[in-house]
């Protein structure tokens, strides 16, 4: 069924929007470029995209309400529907999920009582399964209003939430000191965060990350993980070796060992056509 047009902001509560709403759209040079942030911005002042939200976006910006609303719908980062001040995301794609995150999943919707795109009954939790965040050397990671928690496992994940019901300070394993999620909708919007200490805290790449790059400079040690042959990694070739860890070294095969060079398959003669590469006769083949 139709249904009847989204109520209204308050007065009040329009004037205000509407200010930081002009704001945002001052920034770009076409209006509609502004509604990601604009979607932010209703989403800070009700925990989640409203209909009411998506109206007043569509209004600023001369859009229809169903532009807006395929927007919204779109990436998961818009709540649809009413959520709790800590969005709880575990990491269930690939990596993570074979270290351990399908675990931490199912054993915080037995421990938190909901399941995946649930809210804890005091309105303080949201839990949800969520694709690669770019964390997989910390697998498995959860995060908490796109924080992140590295190297969790069922344990540790169920004392983050029962803390974060609590009101105890939580802090994250890198980034900026953690928020409720309608204040970390006004940051994504584009406004200053203005708690401190926030901005000092950054939120690169950790050591793990960054393991890599360290290796093509030469300044870290030549093996980083035990390799094929079981010999330890303090025994590794140091920086400068030829190959920096056991996965890129060549193996005994006939495509990749040196002294057995791969050649033409097929019953040949002899000839240049056995050395210099394949034959395409079709019957050679």
């Amino acid at each position: 069924m139709p249904q009847p047009p989204a109520p209204a902001y308050p007065a009040e509560v329009r004037e205000r929007l509407e200010a930081d709403a002009r704001e945002v759209v001052a920034r770009y040079p076409g209006a509609r470029s502004a509604l990601l942030p604009l979607l932010h911005l209703v989403q800070a002042e009700e925990g989640y995209v409203s209909r009411t939200g998506m109206a007043f976006c569509a209004e600023l910006l001369g859009l229809t309400t169903a532009e807006v609303t395929a927007v919204a719908t779109f990436y998961t980062m818009y709540r649809r529907k009413p959520s709790g001040d800590y969005q709880v995301g575990v990491c269930t794609n690939t990596l993570c999920a074979v270290m351990g995150g399908d675990a931490i999943f199912d054993e915080l919707k037995a421990h938190l009582g909901v399941g995946n795109d649930e809210t804890t009954p005091d309105g303080k939790v949201t839990l949800e399964h969520i694709e690669c965040n770019a964390a997989c050397d910390y697998a498995p990671v959860v995060m908490v209003n796109w924080e992140f928690f590295d190297n969790q496992d069922p344990e540790s994940a169920k004392r983050l939430v029962d803390d974060l019901r609590a009101g105890r300070a939580v802090e994250p394993t890198r980034g900026a000191p953690l928020c409720t999620y309608q204040e970390t909708s006004r940051v994504l919007a584009g406004f200053p965060d203005t708690r401190e200490g926030a901005v000092a805290a950054g939120g690169g790449a950790g050591h793990a990350s960054l393991t890599g790059l360290r290796l093509a400079k030469g300044e870290a040690p030549g093996r980083v993980v035990r390799p094929r042959d079981g010999a330890h990694p303090e025994d590794a070739p140091q920086p400068g070796s030829q190959h920096l860890s056991s996965h890129d070294a060549p193996q005994p095969t006939a495509e990749s060992d040196p002294q057995h060079p791969a050649g033409p398959v097929g019953g040949g003669t002899g000839g240049a056509a056995d050395t210099d590469g394949p034959d395409t006769d079709e019957g050679e083949r």
